[in-house]
């Protein structure tokens, strides 16, 4: 599943409903495609620098899903452009997150998107 212990964990539609459920505090989940540059740049950013945005929060978990091996989830959540940016906040939808990939810019969204009220679930 991982290829190292910076990059981060995949979900897909066997796992993801519980796994977020189950999470208190705020999760990002981030869908990508394979032979999209900006995708890799973020999972990239992710992996070098996701501990700086992880030690911002108190709690914060975050995952990718892979589009080509999650149709089932892409169709849910009607996702038409990658890569695209979701943030749950105690097990439930928040907001699709709309920044640059940039761990100072991700973590500036996440702290507005997070006080503002929640959306519903696309």
């Amino acid at each position: 599943m991982n290829q190292n212990n910076n990059t981060p964990p995949e979900l897909d539609e066997f796992n993801f409903h519980q796994t977020i459920a189950d999470l208190s505090g705020l999760v990002l989940v981030f869908f990508t495609g394979p032979h999209c540059a900006s995708c890799h740049h973020l999972r990239d950013l992710f992996t070098r620098e996701g501990k700086i945005i992880k030690d911002h929060f108190a709690e914060f978990h975050v995952f990718e899903i892979k589009a080509d091996k999650a149709a089932a989830l892409v169709n849910e959540f009607n996702v038409f452009h990658l890569p695209t940016l979701f943030l749950y906040k105690d097990g439930q939808f928040h907001c699709e997150l709309q920044t640059l990939a940039h761990s100072k810019k991700i973590i500036e969204a996440i702290e507005k998107a997070s006080m503002k009220i929640a959306e519903e679930e696309p």
